[in-house]
């Protein structure tokens, strides 16, 4: 099946069977491997993705569902404002430790911060949930999330 696709920006036009997991698609087709695979049940946030500017686990979605969706995976990031304020952020409040569920944790906070104003401790924890870290702990994840929130709504960044 074709399957078409904006993938950090870029069109995409590639042959793949419709059932093909997306983050199989993505890390082994495709090469993009910083989005993880860390349980293939939907359960650690280590697959997030945005599609169409929602978070979604691409361990659960299959291929068939990109067509037509704008995507978007960590590697895009640093090609945003928003996207290289939070990667900023993460590193400059010590949020990244072992890394593997860093990028997911990237993408959900971009997708919270694009709601609107910058966020409260309390939201970014609830924006940040189902997404699992084992080593760094939360505190300064969600510190750099209120970082990088504060950083693009203070008028500093663009999104």
């Amino acid at each position: 099946m074709k399957v078409r696709f904006e993938l950090n920006e870029a069109p995409m036009e590639i042959d793949v069977a419709p059932d093909r997991r997306v983050v199989d698609l993505l890390r082994e087709d495709l090469r993009l491997t910083g989005t993880k695979e860390g349980c293939g049940t939907g359960e650690c946030g280590a697959c997030t993705i945005l599609v169409n500017g929602q978070t979604r686990l691409s361990c659960l979605m299959v291929a068939a569902q990109l067509d037509g969706a704008r995507v978007t995976t960590v590697e895009g990031l640093a090609a945003t404002t928003a996207g290289a304020t939070i990667q900023r952020a993460f590193v400059e409040e010590g949020a990244v430790q072992c890394g593997f569920c860093i990028p997911g944790m990237e993408m959900a906070a971009l997708a919270l911060l694009r709601q609107g104003d910058a966020p409260g401790r309390e939201c970014i924890r609830e924006g940040l949930s189902g997404n699992l870290c084992r080593c760094t702990g939360y505190t300064k994840i969600v510190d750099a999330v209120e970082r990088a929130g504060r950083d693009l709504h203070a008028g500093r960044e663009e999104q």
